[in-house]
């Protein structure tokens, strides 16, 4: 009797999970057709990582216009003051600046408890900076190698380590990581950068993953990554674009906006062009590998190897 309802509970289980995957493929298509409302990010706290350039300025004047809080945060002391000066000149003095080196990890725990004194707890962190070389693996120095690896990947770890902890305590925030198109498959050219993108991508599922569960489900701290393509901000130099039309270059004002509404959605995963991540997944499901190679063949995109040091 024991076994025959152990089977008939076990039945009901299935039967449950079955009901909920239907659920849940049918709000993500309608999600589709009619995306989530933007939550207001008024009054909130956001601290952005590499905000003295490209994308994290765009990012920084963007929250700022929308009534939060900005944090800037850069190596380059004087780009990330002309940042928050830029956004003051905008009649919006709830900005800040400080620089740090988020490679540094006693000077990340440091500036982070600056920032939580003189303005507040970090609401919304925005893990933006990122580096690239752009050379064949055996060209690349040992040094490079590491500072890629430092500044895309170990220093996550850091930034998390400084406010994720609030954010939990306070049931309340948000975490935004720039990880890349190329995070989603091996780039040539892209031997360090591509692997510490999709390091990125493992880290806030890992650590998403690891909340839920801890929380049983209630955490309300949200997770968004961010797959752009390649971006005007000077990164790249030489791209290799065969569809520029379909697959072209992109500007850091329409990046930053894209990932601020992404954030405000609460989506999840977001590739900048969107279709980009769908046709990634159906991709990877459906072809076998020699016919994803004959495609990526066909439309020609990424960049052509130089020495030059871009930062």
């Amino acid at each position: 009797m024991a076994q025959i309802l152990n089977v008939l509970l076990l039945l009901a289980e299935i039967l449950l999970l079955i009901l909920k995957i239907f659920y849940y493929i049918y709000e993500a298509t309608y999600r589709l057709i009619i995306p989530p409302q933007k939550k207001s990010v008024v009054g909130e706290i956001v601290l952005i990582t590499g905000a003295g350039h490209g994308i994290g300025k765009e990012l920084a004047i963007g929250y700022a216009s929308l009534g939060a809080t900005v944090i800037c945060w850069d190596i380059n002391e004087e780009t990330n003051n002309e940042t928050m000066n830029e956004i003051k000149k905008m009649g919006k003095n709830s900005v800040y600046a400080y620089r740090c080196n988020i490679t540094d990890r006693e000077e990340v725990f440091r500036v982070a408890d600056k920032v939580k004194n003189e303005v507040g707890n970090v609401t919304i962190l925005v893990n933006n900076a990122g580096i690239i070389f752009i050379k064949s693996f055996l060209n690349q120095s040992l040094d490079e190698i590491a500072r890629v690896i430092d500044v895309n990947v170990t220093a996550h770890y850091w930034t998390l380590k400084a406010f994720l902890p609030n954010m939990i305590e306070k049931n309340h925030g948000h975490i935004v990581a720039l990880s890349s198109i190329a995070g989603l498959f091996g780039a040539p050219y892209a031997t360090v950068y591509s692997p510490s993108k999709f390091a990125v991508k493992a880290i806030m599922e890992a650590i998403s993953e690891e909340l839920r569960a801890l929380s049983n489900g209630k955490s309300l701290v949200k997770f968004t990554t961010i797959y752009p393509a390649i971006v005007l901000t000077g990164l790249v130099k030489n791209s290799n674009i065969r569809f520029p039309w379909l697959m072209g270059e992109l500007s850091p004002q329409e990046v930053a906006s894209s990932i601020i509404d992404a954030q405000r959605r609460n989506y999840e995963n977001k590739s900048i062009p969107s279709y980009w991540l769908f046709f990634f997944k159906i991709g990877k499901l459906c072809l076998p590998n020699a016919a994803l190679k004959c495609g990526m063949d066909f439309f020609s995109y990424g960049v052509h190897p130089d020495d030059k040091k871009v930062t």
